[in-house]
């Protein structure tokens, strides 16, 4: 479900800046807001994000550990500032490395 807000939709949810309109394997995005960083970088613990994709479409996304492997990012379908409908769909992240004020976690293989 896509939101027109660019800000976080509730409090205990963290904002991810994307550097493109949809995921892709190796596509980055930065969290930000997370209370410790350098721990969330070594090892990432669950979360609710919004990710804001760089034509400003904001969606609802979860971050999850399952079964002790790699976090999994969950993102429901959306659509795009543009109109192309992306379908949801779960990533593993490869990275995540801390950057400055934020959290960059790259992304990896569908889940």
């Amino acid at each position: 479900m896509s939101k027109p807000s660019t800000e976080p939709t509730d409090s205990d949810t963290y904002l991810a800046v994307c550097g493109h309109t949809h995921l892709f394997p190796g596509a980055r995005c930065r969290v930000t807001g997370l209370p410790d960083l350098h721990a969330f970088a070594a090892d990432p613990w669950p979360v609710d994000l919004d990710l804001r994709f760089s034509d400003d479409v904001v969606t609802e996304a979860e971050l999850r550990i399952e079964d002790r492997a790699d976090p999994v990012l969950t993102v429901p379908a959306y659509t795009t500032g543009a109109g192309t409908s992306i379908a949801g769909r779960r990533w593993l992240i490869r990275e995540s490395a801390r950057t400055g004020d934020a959290v960059e976690l790259t992304i990896g293989s569908p889940a």
